[in-house]
């Protein structure tokens, strides 16, 4: 999978895409990962990308002529049109069906608002979704962009060890996730479950099912529900 984020602040997302799993994931070549300076776009000779709204009103808003050149110079290098995300609040909330929809893609450009936003015309033109990562507001789609790619790329084939890490984990699996232990067997006088330490693998796999509906129960009913209804289905 090849992911482009455009931004104004390609650090930002490189000091947190470059670490850890997805870090690994890069260095690789599981993934590939680069994030687009917008500036770098500009005919503006200080490299402004913004100006006053239309109707009045405060903040700035995003041109689309920076953007649009970003677009269409990370489409001449891809050879093709990558599927163009842009982080708003306005967009459908992420969800782990989506996730994993994006995760089957093979070329995504996400585009990172700020101030005010984007103008509505490079929205219109080049992009095909909006997504939101909550019912909230952000100073930028940096952070929401971040969680997105996290999402999605820890599903690509290489950048966890098997499968099984991500779809026995809460919400993909339907469910939230069963309790976690380990040593030592005896922690400020708590112990761990003695049914996991039975070695009965067949108990076990009852007990952790048992766990994620009594949790899913009293924590999120409406996943219990949904995961009742597709199980009946």
């Amino acid at each position: 999978m090849n992911i482009t984020i455009a931004t104004l602040f390609p650090e930002m997302c490189e000091a947190v895409l470059g670490e850890s799993i997805i870090g690994r994931a890069r260095k690789s070549g599981a993934i590939t990962l680069n994030c687009r300076q917008i500036r770098e776009y500009t005919q503006d000779k200080h490299r402004r990308v913004d100006d006053t709204p239309y109707g009045g009103g405060m903040g700035m808003v995003m041109q689309c002529e920076p953007i649009y050149n970003c677009y269409k110079a990370v489409c001449d290098e891809l050879g093709t049109k990558p599927h163009t995300i842009y982080m708003s609040p306005k967009g459908k909330v992420l969800d782990q069906n989506k996730a994993v929809e994006l995760s089957k893609m093979d070329n995504i450009l996400i585009i990172c608002g700020h101030y005010e936003g984007v103008d509505q015309r490079i929205i219109d033109k080049i992009v095909d979704e909006e997504i939101s990562v909550g019912d909230y507001v952000l100073t930028g789609g940096e952070l929401p962009a971040m969680v997105l790619v996290d999402a999605v790329a820890r599903m690509c084939r290489g950048v966890l060890s098997d499968d099984v890490c991500f779809t026995d984990e809460s919400i993909y699996s339907g469910l939230l996730e069963y309790p976690h232990y380990t040593r030592p067997e005896v922690w400020e006088g708590e112990a761990v479950p003695s049914v996991l330490l039975s070695g009965h693998h067949k108990n076990i796999e009852k007990w952790r099912l048992e766990q994620s509906l009594k949790l899913t129960e009293e924590r999120r009913p409406d996943l219990l529900e949904k995961y009742n209804s597709e199980k009946s289905e």
